[in-house]
C-alpha cells in the first residue's frame, strides 16, 4: 500500500466500511466505570472534512498546525483534519494546568504553526502557549469540539499532498527535542512492514483484530498503533488515556480480554505497573486467551519483565507467544524488529566483560541479561562500527543502522543534525547509503538482534566501558524502581554516581540500602560507586515514553536539585 496518502486512506474507509465502527474512547474521567464515544468510518472522513475546510481559511498548505489537546476523538478529528488539508500537522501533548511545559513550548517555537487544534476543556491553558509566539503572529486557536459537524463541508482541493505529512517530536534522551519529519509514504511503508511481521503467525486478516491502546497519540508508538493501524488496515480501535490506564491498569487487560485478536502495545514499564497494581480479584473473569499481540517496546525492555509477564498472565490464558519484543524509533516512523510470533522472546546472559570489550559470550549464570528482538525481517538493519563504518560481523558489538522507505525525511529545519544521523555510508557493501544511524549499541547473536543501549550514554570509568542499562538493572533488583547511572567529571577522571528511586523512607532502611546497591554494582560489574543517591518516586526525569534522561540526571545532579532521602535536612 505504499504512496498511499493519509488523505486516500481516509476515503477508502468510508467509502469500504462507511459504518463500521473506527475508533471508540473510554471517558474514565467523567464516570470511573468509563463512558464509551465511537465513531465510524463515514462520520470519521466527514468530521475531518469540517477540519480542513476552516483550516484552508487560515494558512496554506505545508504550513504547520499544532495539535494540543487531551487523548480523545477530537485529537484524532484535529490531527487527521490537518493532514486532508494538506498542512503538517504537529502532534504535541496538552499541557497540565499550572505548569510551563518546555517541550511543548519548544515544539511550538521550532514549528512556528499557524494554527493550533484544541478542545474547549483545555482551550485557555493552551492559549498561555499561543500568545508565547513573540517572533511572530500568534498562531489562530480552533476548539475542535466547537466546530459545527452536521453541515456539509468544502474541504480544499489539493493538487499536490505535501510530501511531509507531520512532525514526530522526540523528547530524546541524550539530547534537545527534535522535530522528525515523517512522511506519507514512510507511514504506510512502516506499515507494509510492521503488519505482516507481527501477525505471521496468524490466519485471520488485519480487519478482524482489534487495536487496544491507551499509549499517547503525541508518542510515535500511541500515533501508529492507536490511530495509523486501524486507518491502514479497517480494523476497530478501542482506546483510552494514559491517565485513565496508571489510575486502574487493569482497565487495560479488561478491553484485551473483551476484543477478539486484540493488538496492543506499551513500554516496559506498563507491564511491570500492570503486575504491581493488579489483584486476583480486579482479574476475576477475565479471560485473556484470545490476544494476539502484546508489544512491550518504546524503551529498554527487561527479561525480568518479560518472563514474570509471561508466567503470571497464564493463569489468565493469555498465551506466551503472545508478548512481543520490539525494536524502533521516531526516525524509522517506529518499527525496525520485533520478535517472531510463535514462541516467547529469547533471553539470554552474556558476559559482562566480554560484551562491555565489545563481544557476545553466552554465560550461564551472571552477566548481561539482554532481550531478543528477533531477526531481520521485513527492515533491513546492520550492525556497524560507528568509526569505520564497515559492517560488524556476528556476536561484535556496533551501531545499528537502518535503510528504507520507512526512515522518515530528516530533521525539520535542521540540516546538520539531519546529515549526521540520516546520511551514513558504509564502508563496505550495498547499499553505501543513505542509512540512518540509530545511536545505540547492538549486536546479531544466533540470528536474532540485541540492544545494549545508547552510545552517547556508554559510561567510561576507569578506562572500561560499562553500559547504564546494565548498572541500572542490578540497581533496580534491589531498589525496585527507576534507576539513572551516570558518569560525573571529578578532575581530570570519570567517576559513577547512581541515582535511585525507592518507596523506603526509614532510616535504618536507607542506611542499610547502600551497602547492598554499592556491593551488588561492584560484583556484577567491577566498579565503584562514588555515589549512591536514593530519592523518593517520580525524582529522575524521562522522556514521553518513559526512558531514563541521564543528561537531564546528570545536570540535576551537578546542580544539587535532587533531593536525597539518604541525606538529613
Amino acid at each position: 500500500m505504499s504512496h498511499t496518502t493519509i488523505p486516500e486512506l481516509i476515503e477508502r474507509r468510508a467509502q469500504e466500511q462507511p459504518d463500521d465502527t473506527a475508533y471508540t474512547f473510554w471517558d474514565y474521567e467523567s464516570d470511573p466505570a468509563g463512558v464509551a464515544e465511537s465513531i465510524t468510518w463515514s462520520e470519521l472522513r466527514d468530521r475531518v472534512e469540517v477540519v480542513a475546510e476552516q483550516l484552508a481559511k487560515l494558512g496554506a498548505p505545508g504550513e504547520r498546525a499544532v495539535v494540543l489537546a487531551p487523548q480523545g476523538l477530537d485529537y484524532i478529528v484535529g490531527f487527521l483534519g490537518a493532514i486532508r488539508a494538506g498542512f503538517i500537522a504537529v502532534p504535541l501533548s496538552v499541557p497540565q494546568p499550572g505548569q510551563h511545559d518546555e517541550r511543548v513550548a519548544g515544539a511550538m517555537s521550532d514549528s512556528t504553526p499557524v494554527v493550533v487544534l484544541t478542545t474547549s476543556a483545555v482551550v485557555d491553558e493552551v492559549r498561555n502557549y499561543t500568545h508565547a509566539q513573540s517572533a511572530q503572529r500568534p498562531p489562530k486557536v480552533i476548539e475542535v469540539d466547537a466546530l459545527d459537524f452536521f453541515s456539509p463541508a468544502k474541504p480544499p482541493v489539493l493538487q499536490d499532498v505535501p510530501k511531509i505529512a507531520y512532525l514526530q517530536y522526540t523528547s530524546g534522551s541524550t539530547r534537545r527535542p527534535a522535530g522528525v519529519s515523517i512522511t506519507h509514504d514512510n507511514v504506510t511503508a512502516n506499515l507494509d512492514q510492521a503488519l505482516p511481521d507481527y501477525l505471521e503467525a496468524f490466519d485471520f486478516p488485519p480487519r478482524e483484530m482489534t487495536v487496544v491502546s491507551w499509549a499517547p497519540f503525541y508518542h510515535d508508538m500511541g500515533m501508529v498503533v492507536g490511530i495509523f493501524i486501524p486507518l491502514y488496515s479497517g480494523c476497530a480501535a478501542v482506546l483510552m488515556s494514559p491517565v485513565s490506564f496508571l489510575q486502574r491498569p487493569v482497565r487495560w487487560l479488561q478491553h484485551i480480554a473483551a476484543n477478539p485478536n486484540a493488538y496492543t502495545a506499551g513500554p516496559n514499564f506498563a507491564y511491570e505497573v500492570v503486575m504491581a497494581r493488579t489483584s486476583d480479584e480486579d482479574l476475576a473473569g477475565l479471560d485473556l486467551s484470545r490476544t494476539a499481540v502484546m508489544i512491550n517496546g518504546a524503551e529498554r525492555v527487561r527479561g525480568s519483565t518479560v518472563r514474570r509477564f509471561i508466567k503470571h498472565f497464564a493463569q489468565w490464558g493469555l498465551p506466551d507467544y503472545a508478548l512481543r519484543t520490539t525494536w524502533g524509533m521516531a526516525e524509522a516512523t517506529v518499527y525496525v524488529a520485533s520478535s517472531p510470533g510463535g514462541r516467547p522472546p529469547n533471553v539470554v546472559r552474556f558476559d559482562t566483560y566480554r560484551l562491555t570489550g565489545g563481544h557476545a559470550e553466552l554465560t550461564e549464570s551472571g552477566g548481561s541479561e539482554l532481550v531478543s528482538h528477533g531477526p531481520p525481517r521485513a527492515c533491513d538493519f546492520r550492525i556497524v562500527d560507528p568509526d569505520t563504518h564497515v559492517e560488524k560481523p556476528a556476536g561484535e558489538v556496533g551501531e545499528v543502522w537502518v535503510h528504507g522507505p520507512q526512515v522518515a525525511a530528516g530533521y525539520w529545519r535542521n540540516p546538520e543534525l539531519t546529515e549526521e544521523v540520516f546520511n551514513g555510508q558504509l564502508a563496505e557493501g550495498e547499499p553505501a547509503g543513505p542509512w540512518l544511524r540509530s545511536g545505540d549499541y547492538a549486536v546479531m547473536f544466533d540470528g536474532e538482534l540485541y540492544i545494549i543501549g545508547r552510545m552517547k550514554d556508554l559510561l567510561i570509568v576507569d578506562g572500561r566501558n560499562h553500559y547504564p542499562d546494565d548498572i541500572e538493572a542490578t540497581v533496580a533488583k534491589i531498589t525496585g524502581g527507576r534507576v539513572a547511572a551516570i558518569c560525573v567529571a571529578d578532575g581530570a577522571d570519570e567517576q559513577l554516581v547512581v541515582v535511585a528511586e525507592t518507596k523506603t523512607k526509614d532510616a535504618d532502611a536507607l542506611r542499610d540500602l547502600k551497602p547492598q546497591v554499592t556491593a551488588a554494582i561492584s560484583k556484577a560489574h567491577g566498579v565503584r560507586v562514588a555515589d549512591l543517591v536514593l530519592v523518593g518516586g517520580s525524582s529522575i526525569p524521562v522522556t514521553t515514553s518513559g526512558k531514563v534522561r541521564r543528561s537531564a540526571s546528570r545536570e540535576r545532579y551537578r546542580s544539587g536539585e535532587f533531593r536525597r532521602l539518604d541525606v538529613s535536612p
